[in-house]
């Protein structure tokens, strides 16, 4: 019989070019001339193929009808009826499968739509892989976004990793290719291969999938996302309505891989099921409220520190499952602590299998390299004013809020996003629309982020890591904002390390840089961050920073971090700068725990965690960080003994601490600090104090004010001031 397919269509079969093969493949009533329906299946690796019937179980043998291995059988007067396909090999080995064309497509017109439309803001629950049965089978639907390909095709273990197989229908203008693969399941590895104009052909991870193979393989892995039962409904339902502008949030900062390896198992990473085992306890114990970790999502570069990302969506292979990431997540929240994740929309690698130039043309990035690319990090750039990519990114941060339960998202690299000659020179980017360097489809986007965020999550919480002047951007956007809860204090960082690493005897020529910071510290809502940035490429660790001998390089840095919990502003403190590491970090070696086998170290340790309990008892420490009213200076002009002394309130009006810092070697007895109320102070913290290492210089525990005004206070409070030492009194109650 000859074929019932035009010679041309024939062609585009066994050439992998036909982009509609659902139209050609599968069972199709025949309307036309003699009534009937067809059969067709493409199987290169078959010499015999046969359509098994369900009902019945006859075998129909398929006819040849080209040598490539393209088989057609025509059922005269029949309707539409079950089938499995059989094939057999030149081995005479056989293999049934269901035919992948015969179940319908599953993208509604109205998701292709909101995907366009660039407002399908949880795309990854049609993109990607998904475990599914329809019509009785279980199988997996594949969906992907490739709008210049020619064809694109699933391929795997399954079918040989072969693109002939298993290829996508084209859903027309939307640039969506879908299809469902029978008897697939979770653990399988997939890519897609696509081929595009100008004799481009590649292999591609899937931009959504869920999960990926260890590095240095790049296959993405099938993951069924409904099987976890979580355990933190409580937290979950008190996040929402937590106003974190007035809570707490003292922050570590962690890289998973490097915080402790298991040296007995080839000085191998720690799961994250070992992480919820340790680090969790760990971070409770200081007393932190969060954890923040380096990029989670699938990189293939360790150097990169998770900051180049392939996978989206995918929880790093490298401590194990997407479902082992959720019990991490699930054990900080039963623990009472927050998981906040570094999210990376500003820039991606160019390798091969990502999303590089991914159907042959740059999609997912400009196509200009003045646009499109940061030649400072090897990377491409987003191109934020495509529908479809926006829908890309802002899905994913919903997707780590829904799916993952994360608290929270510190945006890496916003002053890149938002300026277009970011590290660029003359000549080297294209201004905007208006002639301006500001990048207006990055600033909507993040705009965007931040409202759908918050709308679909509240007590969902937002960092913006930027670092120039940008004005408003933790105001909402409706006051013309950015929309972000808080952005990182980059000043404030740079400045008081700057101070901080000078010997003590010249830092009252430099009194400015620790008092500066004060003259904007309200007009953004600022975490203080000592990152991990600041102890890697030869920075120094945030001990061998300090200046001085042993003694006072630990006595600096405890009255830094003293500094640190009484300035306005969140908390933020990378890991091993809690118990004093000599060494930089370093990203494929473990912190140096053995650290702690000596006094000076641990007791620093007991420091962080006795500031993490006074700022948390403390409302004054925490309650008013982003206004003048929870703030006031009693003396920021003594330069000469280098010594600061200020207020922190609450909004009990009783509710203060005066806060004082000596930031010389030299103790100060009978210093005299102005106090607005008459009564008792209690002292609450001295960092000189032999618990934490200190020369235990000890004042009073509890110090009553005397009548003797000073400093513009009508009363005032002698005390005794350490060496290098932060001495903090609460009042208590009046004369």
């Amino acid at each position: 019989m000859k074929p019932m397919l035009s010679d041309e269509a024939v062609l585009a079969i066994v050439q992998s070019t036909h982009g509609a093969p659902y139209a050609v493949f599968g069972m199709h009533e025949m309307g036309s001339g003699t009534p009937g329906v067809v059969v067709r299946t493409f199987q290169p690796y078959a010499e015999r193929a046969e359509i098994i019937e369900k009902e019945s179980g006859q075998a129909l043998p398929m006819e040849r009808i080209h040598q490539d291995g393209l088989y057609e059988l025509f059922l005269p007067g029949r309707g539409k009826f079950a089938y499995r396909l059989r094939m057999t090999g030149p081995d005479h080995h056989q293999w049934e499968t269901e035919d992948p064309y015969c179940f319908p497509l599953q993208i509604s017109d109205f998701d292709l739509y909101l995907f366009g439309e660039g407002t399908h803001y949880r795309t990854y629950e049609k993109m990607g892989a998904h475990p599914m049965t329809i019509d009785g089978v279980s199988g997996v639907h594949f969906a992907v976004w490739a709008p210049n390909a020619i064809r694109v095709s699933v391929i795997g273990w399954f079918n040989r990793w072969d693109g002939r197989h298993h290829p996508m229908q084209n859903r027309g203008s939307s640039g969506l290719w879908e299809i469902f693969i029978p008897s697939l399941q979770p653990g399988d590895l997939y890519k897609f291969e696509i081929k595009g104009q100008n004799d481009y052909l590649a292999q591609k991870a899937d931009p959504y999938a869920f999960a990926a193979e260890l590095r240095p393989r790049s296959a993405s892995v099938v993951w069924d996302l409904n099987k976890y039962q979580w355990q933190d409904q409580e937290w979950v339902d008190r996040r929402k309505t937590t106003s974190w502008f007035e809570k707490p949030i003292a922050v570590y900062e962690v890289h998973l891989s490097s915080w402790r390896r298991v040296p007995e198992d080839q000085n191998r990473c720690m799961t994250y099921r070992e992480l919820a085992d340790t680090l969790v306890p760990y971070v409770k114990k200081l007393g932190y409220t969060h954890i923040e970790m380096l990029p989670i999502s699938e990189h293939p570069f360790d150097g990169s520190w998770g900051y180049q990302t392939i996978g989206y969506y995918a929880p790093t292979s490298r401590y194990g499952t997407p479902d082992d990431f959720r019990y991490f997540v699930d054990k900080c929240h039963q623990a009472g602590i927050g998981v906040l994740v570094d999210w990376v929309p500003a820039h991606f690698p160019k390798d091969g299998h990502g999303l590089a130039y991914f159907d042959g043309t740059h999609l997912y990035e400009h196509a200009d390299s003045r646009k499109g690319e940061h030649k400072d990090w090897g990377t491409l750039v987003f191109n934020y004013g495509r529908n479809e990519v926006r829908t890309f990114l802002l899905s994913n941060a919903m997707y780590w809020a829904e799916v993952y339960h994360i608290d929270g998202l510190r945006v890496d690299a916003v002053a890149a996003m938002l300026y277009l000659d970011y590290s660029r020179k003359d000549g080297e980017w294209i201004p905007n629309q208006y002639g301006g360097r500001e990048d207006l489809d990055a600033v909507s986007f993040l705009k965007k982020f931040n409202e759908i965020i918050h709308q679909d999550y509240p007590g969902f919480i937002t960092f913006a890591e930027e670092s120039t002047a940008w004005p408003m951007v933790s105001r909402p956007t409706y006051l013309g904002g950015l929309g972000f809860d808080f952005k990182w204090n980059m000043g404030w960082m740079h400045d008081t390390l700057e101070y901080m690493c000078k010997d003590p005897v010249f830092r009252k020529f430099h009194h400015h840089e620790i008092t500066f910071s004060m003259i904007y510290a309200f007009s953004e809502n600022f975490i203080l961050p000592f990152s991990h940035d600041e102890v890697v490429h030869g920075k120094a660790s945030m001990l061998s920073k300090m200046p001085g001998d042993m003694w006072q390089q630990f006595a600096n840095l405890r009255l830094l971090y003293a500094y640190m919990y009484a300035h306005p502003g969140k908390k933020l403190l990378f890991m091993g700068g809690e118990f004093g590491q000599w060494n930089e970090w370093n990203f494929q070696e473990s912190l140096d725990w053995h650290l702690l086998q000596y006094e000076s170290h641990q007791k620093l340790q007991q420091l962080v965690a006795e500031l993490n309990r006074l700022y948390k008892d403390n409302p004054s420490l925490h309650e008013i960080d982003f206004s003048w009213e929870g703030f006031e200076w009693i003396d920021l002009n003594d330069w000469e003994q280098s010594i600061l002394s200020f207020i922190r309130k609450g909004k009990n009006p009783q509710d203060f601490v005066v806060c004082v810092f000596n930031f010389t070697p030299v103790p100060r007895d009978n210093y005299r600090v102005g106090t607005s109320l008459p009564g008792q102070y209690e002292l609450i913290l001295n960092t000189d104090s032999d618990l934490f290492g200190g020369s235990n210089m000890l004042n009073n525990c509890v110090v009553n004010s005397e009548p003797t005004p000073w400093q513009g206070k009508h009363h005032s409070i002698p005390l005794n001031l350490p060496p290098l030492g932060a001495v903090l009194f609460r009042y208590i109650k009046p004369q």
